[in-house]
């Protein structure tokens, strides 16, 4: 088995089910993005919504904006999200360091790479891949314990992140005119990496038993 066989079944199961948005992370090639994937550290997206949702009720529509939100102010509305002090700190920091190294928004999705992000504080592995993805549009694939989970169900257990990162890339790499026929269009890896973390995400919510993912209405 290899990551490919593992993305047709996903795709024959009907993943991805949520039409919320093209690249399936809500708002993507937004700052919103960036919230997101700070906030939904260790918490429930539906959390994260409430969170956010309240950042726009206080007006808060641009990085910059949010920059300059103070963070006591930036903690009571990200309540809902837990850690709340912590993230609001991470978050306002964040924010004002991509405004001082790249000046806005749009610069820093076109110039920023993955050594900058993890410089951040706050900012891990998983969280640099899902910004660069989901906000900034690159190539970048996004594995998480969802992804970990399910491979378990499978008998594949890998020692880093890294490797399990590598591992799902390879499969797609060596498969790209077959991937091409499945879509049948030419699929940009940017939109294969973010559709595919999705169709994995949505089936493990779906089929989940604690820590574990039930497999068993997956042909490979």
């Amino acid at each position: 088995m290899n990551s490919f066989d593992l993305l047709v079944a996903l795709k024959q199961k009907g993943y991805l089910k949520t039409t919320r948005d093209p690249l399936w992370w809500p708002r993507s090639g937004t700052f919103w993005v960036i919230v997101g994937a700070i906030l939904t550290q260790q918490t429930k997206w539906e959390k994260v919504e409430i969170s956010m949702a309240n950042l726009e009720c206080a007006g808060i529509d641009s990085l910059e904006k949010l920059s300059l939100l103070d963070l006591e102010s930036l903690a009571m509305h990200i309540k809902p999200s837990g850690f709340y002090n912590t993230k609001a700190k991470n978050l306002s920091l964040l924010a004002n360091a991509i405004l001082e190294a790249f000046s806005s928004f749009e610069f820093f999705c076109e110039a920023v790479d993955r050594e900058w992000l993890l410089a951040q504080k706050g900012i891990g592995e998983e969280s640099a891949d899902s910004i660069l993805c989901y906000a900034c549009k690159q190539e970048a694939m996004v594995v998480d314990a969802y992804t970990a989970r399910l491979l378990e169900g499978f008998d594949y257990s890998f020692e880093s992140y890294a490797a399990l990162q590598e591992w799902m890339v390879e499969g797609l790499l060596h498969n790209q005119s077959k991937i091409n026929q499945l879509y049948g269009k030419e699929i940009s890896l940017t939109e294969l990496y973010a559709r595919f973390h999705g169709k994995i995400v949505e089936f493990c919510k779906e089929n989940s038993q604690g820590k574990k993912v039930n497999v068993g209405g997956l042909s490979l």
